[in-house]
């Protein structure tokens, strides 16, 4: 049962502590046992590597309590993957995927009271990361490494939920290198992110959505998340090297074409922003943000998708698609669940 003490339907996406976390080290050439903590910190030589170096990546992902009582897990396995690819990307040692598994199963199982009751709108999310914890001053990378996972009750990313957002766009701004880290999930690619992130919202949009960091010429990723786009009964997203492929923007392309859609996977140029019919910010936090605006601070262009107040006819169909899954409400016909027993 989920604890009913806590306000489920007013949750903020932030931080709430947590019965237990799980951790598990490297050392020796080999993971060791996973161990069960109560504390929220971590004991660090002062030279790790992750403090001075940047070895660290992280993951995201979701469980939600169904109708029926049980607790689902979306897409573990592909997270579990794409903590691979990250920590590879950087020199660390790749957690093996069944080890993975067996340490969300676990830290989700040991804190089954914060997964929010069915309806709530609410999740619980799992925060899987890595960090190099060998002292280093000289410029290497680590060889022991240790993998905490915390989870959280959330509510919405955004606070308007499911409902259209302002973006906006410059050219003084790049979140990533042309063929640096912006395909794996590491920290310095968000740290990156920050100062446009904050000068976004000052001048009041949700996100600042990039261009590609070498031409300049094409939509790269929105803020921390994908970017999709309908026009013509298609769905169209990115392809570029410097974005981080999303596991939601992956379910939802399979959504589309189950739903009868065409999926057009490609470098988007700026100038079709003007024929799309709709517009969308996706990821594992926010599921879909539909975009209603985009505007370009550096030329004063606007471009504008549907109705100001309500999502985009597809975009909702596509949002409710993926969300009755994960809540368990609709037939998870790709097995992209895991499922526990209340």
């Amino acid at each position: 049962m989920a604890d009913t003490n806590i306000d489920w339907a007013n949750l903020s996406f932030s931080y709430m502590k947590t019965d237990y976390n799980v951790r598990c080290t490297y050392k020796d050439g080999q993971w060791g046992p996973v161990e069960v903590s109560d504390s929220e910190y971590v004991p660090m030589h002062i030279a790790a590597s992750c403090l001075h170096y940047g070895q660290e990546s992280f993951e995201g992902l979701k469980a939600f309590r169904g109708e029926d009582g049980k607790i689902r897990i979306f897409r573990l396995e592909e997270n579990a993957k794409r903590f691979i690819r990250s920590a590879e990307g950087i020199s660390m040692q790749p957690m093996p995927v069944e080890k993975f598994r067996e340490m969300v199963l676990k830290v989700v199982e040991l804190n089954k009271r914060f997964v929010p009751p069915y309806g709530s709108g609410a999740s619980l999310y799992i925060r899987p990361l890595e960090i190099g914890i060998s002292a280093r001053v000289g410029v290497k990378p680590a060889d022991e490494y240790m993998v905490i996972m915390l989870v959280t009750p959330v509510g919405p990313y955004f606070k308007a939920g499911f409902k259209p957002t302002k973006v906006c766009m410059s050219r003084e701004y790049d979140r990533v290198a042309p063929k640096g880290t912006g395909s794996i999930k590491v920290g310095g690619n968000y740290a990156a992110s920050l100062v446009a992130g904050e000068k976004a919202h000052e001048l009041g949009y949700s996100v600042m959505l990039y261009l590609d960091p070498k031409e300049k010429k094409y939509l790269d990723e929105c803020g921390a998340a994908n970017f999709f786009a309908i026009k013509d009964n298609t769905y169209i997203t990115p392809a570029s090297e410097s974005i981080l492929p999303s596991i939601t923007n992956m379910s939802l392309c399979q959504i589309a074409e189950d739903l009868g859609l065409k999926v057009d996977r490609r470098p988007i140029r700026l100038e079709e922003l003007e024929t799309f019919e709709e517009a969308s910010a996706c990821g594992t936090a926010a599921v879909c943000s539909p975009i209603c605006q985009i505007d370009d601070i550096d030329t004063g262009k606007s471009y504008t998708f549907g109705k100001a107040d309500e999502a985009g006819p597809i975009t909702t169909k596509l949002y409710n698609q993926l969300r009755g899954i994960q809540n368990g409400d609709l037939e998870d016909t790709h097995g992209w669940c895991d499922i526990l027993p209340e």
